[in-house]
């Protein structure tokens, strides 16, 4: 059951199935995608904890719980080759805030100052794969630009 008066979309994307509303009932979903369309929603995913682990473009910092699941899984700067551990990094959006990108883990990762600046100059740039952060380098690192990733802190 959603809160009062929000819809809560349950069924699968394309489904025709009902959502509903906590003082309405079933909704159709194309009641339910107007409604999206016309209101500010803030997205959040929830973790078996119930602790926000995505908070869509509602915070533009991330947030203490949020840093700490960044540090479980990431365990320090994710830029190839550095060994600075987990506290003494900053959170960084993967796509960047003023491009649209969210705060969470699935577009977060742990770099040193240091190494978030120089991604925020724009020579390097970071895409997630699978869950891990990886960087190409600007052409005149590696004129080939391939991919790297940290492999200190998770070999392999």
């Amino acid at each position: 059951m959603g809160f009062p008066g929000v819809p809560e979309a349950r069924p699968e994307r394309h489904s025709q199935r009902p959502g509903t509303a906590a003082f309405s009932g079933p909704l159709p979903v194309e009641d339910i995608r107007r409604l999206a369309c016309d209101a500010d929603l803030i997205p959040a995913v929830l973790g078996t904890s119930g602790q926000v682990l995505e908070m869509g473009r509602s915070a533009r910092l991330f947030p203490p719980h949020i840093r700490k699941a960044l540090f479980a899984r990431d365990h320090g700067c994710t830029f190839p080759g550095c060994t600075i551990p987990g506290p003494w990094t900053e959170a960084h959006h993967v796509t960047f805030w003023e491009h649209g990108g969210g705060t969470g883990i699935a577009n977060g990762a742990l770099l040193r100052s240091f190494h978030h600046h120089l991604v925020h100059q724009g020579n390097w740039q970071v895409t997630m794969q699978s869950g891990i952060p990886w960087f190409r380098p600007p052409d005149y690192v590696d004129p080939d630009r391939r991919l790297l990733r940290n492999t200190y802190f998770q070999p392999g």
